[in-house]
């Protein structure tokens, strides 16, 4: 009877708990976003070796989780136009995606915030994104004079970070 009353409670609690998960765009939609619409679209897959890798972290001053990299290419006439990632990572506890965009010659166009889970107070406005296109690689850090958001910190965090990534794993694996 008390774990019939506990569990009950629990669920109220539970269903009480405010829920804050936001999608904006679908992955269609995103694809849209980065490259217009009918614009041919093709995954390219990039597998790092341990050397690749290495310096995939040594530029994107992180750690890599995973072994396997999507790129998203966008083309006109065989001509590319641009690359899209699609990121997934934790800000505090709950996950956001984002899907980072970048010029045929790797520089930063746009990031679109693709889903946030976490209180849309932490959410980083799109004029603070705005900061960071055409930005160096070099100078994608906070000490560089990329300004944080007061109460947001670990939201514009990840954010540096995914971009980070996604502009080295560009520059060691896709650049030619």
């Amino acid at each position: 009877m008390k774990l019939l009353k506990f569990m009950l409670l629990l669920g109220l609690l539970i269903a009480a708990t405010p829920s804050f998960a936001t999608v904006f765009y679908s992955k269609s939609e995103a694809m849209e976003l980065a490259f217009g619409k009918g614009t041919p679209v093709e995954q390219l897959a990039l597998f790092p070796d341990e050397q690749q890798t290495a310096a995939i972290q040594q530029l994107a001053k992180i750690k890599l989780d995973s072994g396997l990299f999507t790129f998203y290419v966008g083309k006109n006439q065989d001509k590319i136009t641009g690359y899209a990632a699609i990121e997934t990572n934790t800000v505090r506890t709950k996950p956001e995606t984002l899907m980072i965009v970048l010029t045929p010659e790797g520089e930063l166009s746009k990031v679109y915030t693709l889903a946030f889970h976490e209180p849309p107070e932490y959410m980083p406005p799109e004029r603070w994104f705005e900061q960071l296109y055409k930005r160096p690689l070099a100078d994608m850090d906070f000490n560089k004079g990329v300004d944080g958001i007061a109460g947001a910190t670990l939201s514009t965090r990840a954010n540096i970070d995914s971009i980070r990534k996604v502009m080295a794993i560009y520059q060691v694996l896709v650049k030619k």
